[in-house]
């Protein structure tokens, strides 16, 4: 099957094991400087890169130090860490508002990421030509069972899911696409397929979920958007698995669905840089997709937010930036509070 990313960069997706598809090999590119300024981060015309809590209060962000560059998740490349072998992440919807975040700044961290997505084409658009041994998509899909097959979670240390539909019918319900199937169904499925060895599954949920009978995320949950990720988040709860959970508020800044890579590197969350992280579903707000992308990234590393849900928004002011320690220390407060 012939892909093509742009009329300069014809592409052919080469299948290996059952389900998958890897990327030929490119001509070496370094990887992107997310130190540099808000500029383009590849050379141009190239879109390629290298290849489980109870009421709590509210936290806000720390200041930054120093002024990071606007990059996506205004990262510091000398606190960037480096690709580990033995570390590989697999994404669960690594092409949507998020989860292409997610999948663009671990690409700029050069930790391998496998991602398991419906549609493998839209990889290539977002993502360009990668090499096999940086990132690797399956094709499968959560509502099925049968697609989980056990070649998908060979290797695979960390975890982050984050799928999801719309709260109201639309078109993205076509084809069974239901908060019951996706949310619940999917999640469910998602899990019971997992190996024992995972060191961290890391779930984007939202908030209110504990709420959904109460005004006004009743009107939210009319179709049962609440209910089922509130159903999905118990399964992981009660999975054995160790879990951070992500309530996002309102999700803001993009989604980046009709950009590539190039974009997303640019992508920033302007003024609202700093994190309000908060415990028990109290918080209400909204949240830049950017600072979900960059919690989850930090939560699979961050040993006290393993068995913690957490609730999450973003407020204008400087934030964490993509630094470890001023996340742990945001993750910390919310637990003492």
């Amino acid at each position: 099957m012939a892909l093509k990313l742009s009329s300069q960069l014809p592409l052919s997706l080469q299948k290996s094991h059952k389900g998958s598809q890897r990327w030929p090999m490119p001509h070496p590119i370094p990887p992107p400087n997310l130190a540099g300024c808000g500029c383009s981060l590849l050379p141009s015309g190239v879109t390629s890169l290298s290849r489980r809590s109870g009421g709590r209060g509210v936290v806000h962000a720390v200041k930054e130090e120093e002024t990071l560059p606007p990059a996506l998740a205004e990262a510091d490349a000398s606190k960037t860490p480096s690709s580990s072998s033995t570390k590989l992440v697999l994404v669960v919807g690594g092409t949507g508002g998020v989860g292409q975040l997610i999948v663009a700044s671990l690409l700029s961290r050069n930790i391998k990421s496998r991602l398991l997505l419906r549609d493998p084409s839209k990889a290539i658009s977002l993502f360009g030509i990668q090499d096999e041994n940086i990132i690797e998509v399956h094709k499968g899909d959560t509502r099925n069972p049968s697609d989980l097959d056990s070649t998908i979670f060979e290797g695979v240390t960390h975890v982050i899911c984050c799928t999801g539909t719309t709260a109201f019918p639309s078109k993205r319900w076509n084809g069974d696409n239901t908060p019951e199937r996706i949310d619940w169904e999917g999640i469910r499925n998602l899990v019971l397929a997992l190996p024992p060895t995972i060191e961290r599954l890391v779930l984007v949920s939202s908030v209110g979920v504990t709420k959904y009978n109460e005004l006004p995320w009743s009107i939210m949950n009319l179709f049962g958007v609440l209910k089922f990720k509130k159903m999905g988040e118990d399964f992981v709860r009660s999975s054995g698995l160790p879990f951070t959970i992500i309530r996002a508020g309102r999700l803001t800044d993009g989604p980046y669905t009709s950009y590539d890579l190039n974009t997303l590197l640019k992508a920033t969350a302007g003024k609202r840089r700093a994190v309000v992280i908060s415990q028990g579903d109290k918080l209400v707000g909204e949240v830049s997709r950017l600072v979900v992308a960059e919690a989850c990234i930090q939560a699979l590393d961050i040993e006290c937010t393993k068995g913690q849900i957490y609730e999450i928004n973003s407020i204008e002011g400087d934030g964490p930036g993509s630094d470890p320690e001023k996340w742990k220390e945001l993750f910390k407060a919310a637990e003492a509070n």
